[in-house]
């Protein structure tokens, strides 16, 4: 038994890899796209550090749903990764690492957004009714559906 979990979705988004990278290294984008973003109409949101790119920070604090987290820009190489350190504090303490890939395909792009983390005894307990994958797949597959329609207009 692995003490990790993966989840991993892919998209083909007919937009320049340039356009689509933005979109996803800036975290003052996110709103349009990210499918967590409309759990809570109230949720609290500050920016810090860079404004977009490697040391650009968004922390979050809403609902019971939305929860209270932080995400910081590890890692960007423009216009082709970003890789994220993402940690919540709730509902439960939890730190993963979330990395998006834009692959040129064409005339658009290719992008993969997969998320690693240990699993922890409430992962482990929540993952015995339904893997990480059945829980955030989803999200993630409207995530990228929401980021193909905002980056293609």
């Amino acid at each position: 038994m692995t003490d990790t979990y993966t989840v991993s979705r892919s998209i083909d988004i007919a937009a320049p890899p340039a356009r689509i990278y933005e979109k996803i290294a800036d975290f003052h984008n996110w709103p349009q796209w990210s499918p967590w973003e409309d759990m809570d109409p109230d949720m609290k949101r500050e920016y810090s550090g860079a404004e977009s790119g490697l040391g650009a920070a968004y922390a979050w604090s809403g609902n019971n749903k939305a929860g209270k987290g932080r995400m910081e820009i590890v890692e960007a190489f423009e216009p082709g990764e970003v890789k994220i350190d993402l940690a919540f504090e709730k509902p439960f303490k939890s730190r993963s690492e979330i990395r998006f890939v834009v692959r040129p395909e064409g005339d658009g792009a290719q992008v993969t957004w997969t998320m690693v983390g240990v699993k922890t005894v409430m992962t482990r307990m929540m993952s015995v009714v339904k893997s990480m994958d059945a829980m955030i797949g989803p999200d993630f597959e409207k995530g990228l559906g929401r980021l193909k329609t905002t980056t293609e207009s």
